[in-house]
C-alpha cells in the first residue's frame, strides 16, 4: 500500500489537507482533476498536478484488456428490490459501480423503493443484500423511519440495528446536497461499510433554484459536476448509487408519454440504468427499463404493501 506521504511533493501538512478533503484513497486521488484538488484541498494547481501524476503512477493507471474489465466486474454486487420480477428486469438487482435512476409521477413508488433498498442492502448476500450500510440524502423530506420499521419487520431484521446502519442527510438546497454527497468519501474512509448511496430526489433543488432558460446552462453544468462526484464514489468504492427523479409535463406530446424526466441529456447520459415507474390498475405498479448498457427494454409488475415491494 502506498501512503500519501510516500508521494513526491506531499508532506505531512499536504497529506492532512488531502485526507480532510476526502482524498485519502489513492484511486480517488488519481482520478481527480487539478482544479478539483486545488479548490477542495486548498493547494496550488501546480502542486495538485504533480500529486495527481504521482498517484497515477502509483496506481499504474493504463489501458486494460476486456478480460481485465470482466474480472473486475466479478466484484459487482446487486441489491434486491424485494420483487423477483423487478430484479430480473434489471439483471438481478440494483448494481454497484453504477447509477440507477428511477423517474415517474407522484405516487408511482420512487420513495418506497428508496426505503426498501435502504433495508435490503443490509441483508446477507445469500438473501439479495450486501450485508452493509447505506447513505440516504433526503431532499424532499420524504424519509420516514416508520416505513423502515415496517419493511425491516417484514424481513425479520432488528429495528434498532437496521436504523443505525442508515446514515441520513437532509439537504436544504443544491449546494448542501452536493456537499453531503462529497462527504460520503469521508464516511467510507473513516471505516463505515457504505455500499449504497440513495438520493431522493436528485433534481428537486436544481429545478427549484434554477428557473428560466437563462439559468439552464448553469444548472446543467452544476448537475453534471454532481453526477461525476457520485459516479466517482460508485467506481472507487464499489458502491451502488440509486437516484429518484421528477417528471415534467409535455403539453406538445400528441403521441407517447405526456411526461418526461427532468435533467435533460446530462442526466440521461450519466445514468447507467433508467427506469420509468408507472401506476397500474388495482394498486399495481409498472417498472419499465428505458435504458441499459446490456439489457433489453422490458417491463415488470409489482405491488407496494406494508412489508415492502412484492411481486
Amino acid at each position: 500500500m502506498v501512503e500519501l506521504e510516500d508521494l513526491p511533493n506531499v508532506g505531512e501538512k499536504t497529506a492532512e489537507k488531502l485526507r480532510d478533503a476526502g482524498f485519502a484513497d489513492m484511486m480517488r486521488l488519481a482520478t481527480a482533476t487539478a482544479k478539483e484538488l486545488s479548490v477542495k484541498a486548498e493547494i496550488g494547481e501546480g502542486v495538485a498536478e504533480k500529486v495527481i501524476e504521482a498517484a497515477r503512477k502509483a496506481e499504474e493507471i493504463d489501458f486494460e484488456t476486456a478480460f481485465d474489465v470482466m474480472e473486475r466486474r466479478r466484484d459487482v454486487g446487486r441489491i434486491t428490490t424485494g420483487s423477483s420480477g423487478f430484479d430480473e428486469l434489471i439483471g438481478g438487482g440494483i448494481e454497484t459501480q453504477s447509477i440507477t435512476e428511477v423517474y415517474g409521477e407522484f405516487g408511482s413508488g420512487k420513495s418506497q423503493i428508496s426505503h426498501e433498498l435502504a433495508v435490503t442492502v443490509q441483508l446477507p448476500v445469500e438473501q439479495g443484500g450486501l450485508d452493509s450500510e447505506c447513505v440516504f440524502i433526503d431532499t424532499e423530506n420524504t424519509f420516514r423511519p416508520e416505513r423502515v420499521e415496517q419493511i425491516a419487520t417484514g424481513f425479520g431484521l432488528d429495528l434498532d440495528e437496521t436504523l443505525s446502519r442508515i446514515h441520513i442527510a437532509r439537504a436544504f438546497n443544491s449546494s448542501h446536497q452536493i456537499l453531503m454527497a462529497e462527504k460520503v468519501n469521508e464516511l467510507i474512509q473513516k471505516g463505515s461499510n457504505i455500499r449504497l448511496l440513495i438520493i431522493d430526489s436528485l433534481t428537486a433543488h436544481f429545478r427549484a433554484e434554477y428557473v428560466g432558460r437563462e439559468s439552464l446552462a448553469s444548472r446543467q453544468q452544476k448537475l453534471n459536476q454532481h453526477l461525476h462526484t457520485i459516479q466517482n464514489i460508485a467506481n472507487t468504492y464499489n458502491v451502488a448509487v440509486f437516484v429518484t427523479n421528477q417528471v415534467q409535463a409535455r403539453p406538445d406530446a400528441f403521441f407517447g408519454s405526456p411526461t418526461k424526466a427532468v435533467g435533460g441529456h446530462v442526466l440521461a447520459h450519466a445514468a447507467t440504468y433508467r427506469i420509468w415507474l408507472k401506476k397500474g390498475l388495482a394498486g399495481k405498479r409498472i417498472a419499465r427499463l428505458v435504458d441499459s448498457p446490456h439489457l433489453p427494454e422490458g417491463e415488470a409488475v409489482y405491488k407496494i404493501e406494508n412489508k415492502g415491494i412484492v411481486d
